[in-house]
This record gives structure tokens, sequence and C-alpha cells, in this order.
């Protein structure tokens, strides 16, 4: 007897890039010689005061429950961080800590969307933003972008995208997979149309705002579009800018209402963040900053690199991005070359023959394209490179 799951798992997709860091794991215990451009994840170490201030939260006892929607302390450090960063304030009812960023997206799509309702992603997008959708029993709308358009959709293509029964907008910037990142002013242009959408929420993604080097300052949609605040949760976490992947700490500021939607999700599923996670958190947002642009800095110089490396390769054009720590070339002059019917085919060969793990395009929403994770040496990189330009080339 075969017992059946249900309805909703047959829209609902593995991530793909949980699959690469498996297919990577494998590849390394059977002893070829690896070199994985897949996983979002700082290669960093968390910094020391912010080990420190954990280890010594868990010899003060700090081990018990919290507050679902986090500790106080550290709800008012995160309060901090929206005024002095993006000159935005919120009352501690507007604020919710979750386990992860993406743990907050779900909690709000769960809070938000009502079966039937539309929810617009912005392609290409991180791969999980249209299954948390599905999930939620709503239906994802995507608006299509690409190397020509700097990734980045206009405020004509989201007027026309706009029906009836959209709810949600998901804004990632800087962004994964593509490091683009909006100005104030196109911002400001997409707030124009926002506006007249009440009934609209915006999911401001902001998990790589440190991660940014354009000349143009980093711009938050509410603090672009005050105005707006209102329809706004503005997402952020610790895990990118301070290397603390492993630690699952996210948090949110938004409407009233929508925060206290999204709590009591959390509230039947996970209960509370990691308690000691949250006085490392507090720990990172409070203390010396220094730390977040040695490592930005460590980004835009490996940025500099594979971007220049990758359009040396044929068939090959990448874009430079303006954060994040991801490079997406357009590849499909490549795919034409080599007689490959996807994106997915030459990932399979960069493994196969080069032993470079990297990720399709398809799953985030644009094929023939591919995602490479610059989180590593510049030795990887250069190495990388070489491996895919002999395989390419």
């Amino acid at each position: 007897m075969i017992v059946t799951v249900s309805e909703r798992m047959g829209r609902v997709m593995p991530s793909a890039t949980s699959e690469v860091l498996g297919l990577a794991a494998s590849l390394k215990e059977a002893g070829r010689d690896i070199i994985s451009l897949g996983a979002g994840e700082p290669d960093f170490d968390t910094p020391e005061h912010i080990k420190q201030a954990a280890i010594d939260a868990i010899h003060a006892g700090v081990t018990k429950y919290t507050a679902i929607d986090g500790t106080s302390s550290l709800k008012a450090a995160i309060q901090r961080k929206f005024k002095r960063d993006n000159g935005l304030e919120y009352e501690a009812n507007q604020i919710l800590v979750s386990c992860g960023a993406k743990h907050t997206l779900f909690n709000a799509c769960m809070g938000i969307l009502s079966p039937g309702d539309e929810a617009i992603v912005p392609a290409p997008s991180w791969v999980s933003y249209p299954d948390m959708v599905r999930v939620a029993d709503a239906r994802p709308v995507t608006i299509m972008t690409g190397i020509d358009s700097d990734f980045k959709i206009t405020a004509e293509q989201l007027d026309e995208a706009i029906t009836d029964k959209t709810r949600v907008l998901f804004l990632n910037s800087p962004s994964n997979p593509t490091g683009s990142c909006y100005t104030r002013s196109e911002l400001k242009a997409l707030g124009s149309v926002i506006r007249k959408h009440p009934n609209l929420i915006v999911l401001a993604d902001d998990i790589y705002e440190h991660i940014h080097w354009a000349d143009d300052p980093f711009c938050s949609l509410a603090t672009a579009c005050p105005d707006l605040i209102d329809q706004v949760v503005t997402i952020n976490g610790v895990s990118k800018c301070y290397a603390m992947t492993g630690w699952r700490i996210g948090y949110a500021g938004g409407p009233a209402h929508v925060i206290k939607a999204m709590k009591t999700i959390q509230s039947q599923i996970t209960s509370n963040p990691c308690s000691v996670s949250q006085v490392a958190a507090q720990a990172a947002l409070d203390g010396d900053q220094l730390c977040v642009t040695t490592m930005k800095n460590a980004y835009k110089e490996r940025s500099d690199f594979i971007v220049q490396a990758l359009n040396d390769i044929p068939g090959f054009e990448c874009r430079e991005g303006e954060g994040a720590f991801y490079a997406y070339p357009k590849v499909s002059d490549a795919l034409a070359t080599l007689e490959l019917a996807d994106d997915t085919e030459l990932v399979k060969l960069l493994v196969e023959e080069a032993d470079v793990v990297t990720v399709p395009g398809t799953p985030f929403g644009t094929p023939g394209y591919i995602r490479l994770s610059f989180a590593c040496s510049i030795e990887a990189l250069e190495e990388a490179a070489n491996r895919i330009k002999r395989i390419v080339g």
C-alpha cells in the first residue's frame, strides 16, 4: 500500500540550490576535486565578537523559550538598525524575528495570500519565491527580465502585470541570482504604480543590503517611498552580511496587522527562534560593523575578477552586479556552439567534465543562464574559470 501525500506537493519543487549542494557533497565524498560555485553561503567565519556573545549567553543560561516574535532586546536592536541604516521607524509590534529570512518570507506568504490570489515574481528570482506562493494556494505571476534590462522590472511592466487578484510583489535588491540592485529613482518609479493599488503588499527582500558596492547608495523601497510604508514588509537577516547562515535569524518590519498575522503563523510552526542565536544577532546588529565592510570588499574584488573571466569564455556574456555574491552569465551562445539542449545540460557537463558545480538558470525563471557563487577564494575562482574555458572554449 502506498500512502499518498497532499495535492499541494504536486505544485512544489525541491530547491534547485539544495540539490546542487547535495551533488557537490556526494562528488567530494567520492574523491573528486570539486570546485563548488553553487552555494549561496559566505565562506567567511562568523566574526569573533558575535560568537563570543553566543558563548556568554550559553554560560548565562539563555537557553529557554523566548517570546514567539523574538526577545525585546533583539527587537530593539532591529528597530535601531532600521532607523540607522534605512531611516525607517517601527514600533515593537511591527517587528518579527524568525528562523531565517526564508522563514520570514514564508510566514508573510501564509499570512497574506489566500486561494486564488496572485503574487508577482520578477524573473530571474530566488527559487523559493514561486513555491512559497504555491504552498499558500496562490498563483505566482512572472515578469520576465534579462541581461539587456539589467535584470530589473520597469514601472510599465509592473502596471501591466497587476490585476484585481494581485496581493503580493516580491522585490529582491541586491538580487539573488543576478546581483542587480534597484536605484532610488527606479524604486520611486515602481512606487508610482504600487501607490495605485492599496491592497498590494510588497515583500522587500533586503537580505543582501550590506553586500553592495554601486555608486548609488543602497536604498530600500520604504525608504524611497515613505508614504508606502504601510504597504511594505521589509525583510532582512544576519545570514549573509555577518556570515551567520547557520544561526538562522531573519526579521521583518511592516504594518502591525501583517506582522501579527505572520506571528500567528510562526506560533503554530516553530514558535520562537533560537534563544542563543538571538543574542548573537543582537551583537551583530549593535556591534562594530568593520567586519561587514571587510567581507564586502572581498566580494567586490571577486566580482571584478569573475565577471571579466566569464566574459573571456566564448559564448558567455556577464554583466557586473551591484551586490550580493553571484555572477549570472547568459550562456545561450555557448549552448548553441556545444549543441546542448539547455542550461541544465551545460551545468551537468561542467560537473562531469570540469568538476565545477554551478546552478542552471531555469529554476530561477530564466533559461539560458547559469548562476555562479563567488563566495570562495580568488584562487578557486581562477581555477574554476580555467576549467570552464577548457570545456566550453
